[in-house]
């Protein structure tokens, strides 16, 4: 949705990077080019103006001219208004004293409301609610019907008394509904009502009538973020006919320029709340306008992408998998295909390489990412018997052969698949053992058999001279120093220049914690 911009912005900080100091020039030619990179993204014109203006005086003030870097200022101060643009801080629903809590959608045909009426419920249900969907649209052909889809496989009670289809009194069902959440203990009662192609009275006054027979908590007005314009126009009239309390924005995953994020906040002065993302009904969340600036200014979001982790994963599975990762040895082709089918729950690959910082740089490579890749791959490991699963090793030629006819593909997929995972598991024990660096598990040294191991074993080499020879060994005179352990064995035995222990001091009997 905001490739463009991101692009456009990306390259505008980029420039700015070289410079020591910023001159007033400089922040003209950026400012100037902020304002194009908007403009193409179709934010309304009021908007670009606001937060041109807003991003130049700050650019000239003292937090630029006096930072140590003032690329990375001007950058900070961007972000912190597309967030103020965005509505600052994410708002989140506001909850009835006393259930149900009324949610009321709004907004033209089209715009996707009896599908994200699904998505929402599905949501609440998660968070631990248990929403009812109430079928007001009875109106448009077939939109009872669809709603008892979506709430089915939402797996939400939808409340339907009439079939819609022009019959009805959509006030009517509304009305009822309430009365019904409360004899079977529904605590969200989610309201989709009808809309039209385009603005007319007749939808706002319907709108408004149901406005006022059910007095809602939250009235959603939901937008297309694809039409551009037209949203701020759709919303301003729906403002002023209808009053709305948040902006749910759907089909954020498409391909314009997403102006009408950033202005349909700042127009209407009504926070974006949800946000839809794609057409299954687990692509939707609540709307982080600082998250969605990062995204734009290509800086990541890694906070989204450990939320949907931290619900795909299990945790007693994730960490019984992370031992099996940090043997390396123990870790099979049956996990590395249940670890793929979990991260592929996560959505696409392509959308969770997006969250990622800096990648907006790498988006023609991460485009051509095909999940389909991912599903060949599975395919090959469930072609194998568990045994060949478990100690890929036993796999020949004529098993390899097997498993590609069994999977459709070539020897040769079979084959980098098995050399490549091989290559992973040396990988993963190398890591296992602190790969010889100090400090890590097992880097002491190269791993059991060292040559840091053998070393020690050999004990102290004795000169052929017999001088030193006789140097190194204790007189009558000069006893034997008692055996260092404990910490000070670490040190060889000595102690820094200029340090002394006290008198009667046994470092001999000194141990760390663990140590026996």
């Amino acid at each position: 949705m905001f490739e463009t911009l991101s692009d456009r912005l990306t390259s505008v900080f980029s420039s700015l990077r070289s410079k020591g100091r910023l001159s007033d020039a400089d922040i003209d030619a950026t400012t100037r080019e902020i304002r194009i990179a908007l403009l193409e993204a179709d934010v309304a014109l009021p908007v670009v103006k606001a937060f041109v203006a807003q991003v130049k005086e700050r650019a000239r003030g003292a937090e630029v001219s006096q930072a140590l870097n003032p690329a990375q200022q001007v950058v900070k101060i961007v972000n912190d208004e597309l967030i103020g643009i965005l509505g600052g801080e994410t708002r989140r629903l506001r909850f009835a004293k006393t259930p149900p809590t009324i949610i009321m959608l709004a907004g033209l045909q089209g715009a996707g409301k009896t599908t994200l009426a699904g998505k929402l419920a599905r949501w609440l249900r998660e968070q631990g609610h248990a929403p009812m969907l109430v079928a007001a649209d009875l109106q448009r052909p077939n939109a009872v019907q669809q709603l008892q889809v979506v709430g089915e496989r939402a797996e939400v009670a939808v409340y339907a008394p009439e079939p819609g289809n022009g019959v009805g009194d959509p006030i009517g069902v509304a009305r009822t509904s309430i009365d019904e959440a409360r004899r079977l203990q529904h605590d969200i009662v989610i309201i989709d009502t009808a809309g039209r192609l385009g603005i007319d009275q007749e939808m706002m006054r319907q709108a408004a009538d149901i406005r006022d027979a059910v007095q809602p908590d939250e009235v959603l007005f939901v937008v297309d973020a694809m039409i551009g314009q037209d949203a701020v126009t759709t919303a301003q009239a729906f403002m002023e006919g209808v009053g709305f309390d948040g902006v749910v924005l759907t089909k954020l995953d498409g391909d314009a320029r997403g102006g009408a994020a950033l202005s349909v906040r700042h127009i209407t002065g009504r926070p974006i709340m949800f946000a839809s993302t794609g057409e299954k009904l687990e692509d939707f969340d609540a709307f982080h306008p600082d998250r969605m600036a990062s995204r734009i200014l290509d800086m990541g979001d890694i906070l989204t992408l450990i939320e949907q982790a931290q619900k795909t994963f299990d945790e007693e599975q994730a960490a019984k998998m992370a031992g099996k990762l940090t043997s390396g040895e123990n870790f099979t082709l049956e996990d590395f295909l249940e670890q793929m089918q979990m991260v592929q729950k996560m959505g696409p690959i392509k959308n969770l390489l997006g969250m990622m910082p800096g990648m907006g740089q790498m988006r023609d490579q991460i485009n051509s990412i095909d999940d389909r890749d991912l599903d060949r791959i599975a395919a090959i490991i469930r072609s194998m018997t568990p045994a060949e699963r478990q100690d890929p090793k036993i796999i020949n030629g004529s098993r390899r052969a097997r498993i590609a006819t069994g999977s459709g593909v070539t020897v040769s997929a079979v084959n980098n698949l098995v050399t490549r995972f091989f290559e992973a598991q040396k990988m993963m024990k190398r890591m296992a053992g602190g790969m010889g660096m100090p400090g890590m598990p097992g880097g002491g040294g190269r791993g059991k058999g060292g040559k840091s191991q053998k070393k020690a074993k050999k004990g102290r080499r004795v000169s052929g001279d017999p001088r030193k020879a006789a140097m190194g060994k204790p007189s009558a005179e000069t006893p034997a120093e008692p055996k260092q352990g404990g910490v000070l064995g670490n040190l060889g035995g000595k102690l820094p220049p200029g340090v002394e222990l006290p008198p009667g001091f046994d470092p001999s009997k000194l141990r760390l914690p663990g140590q026996k």
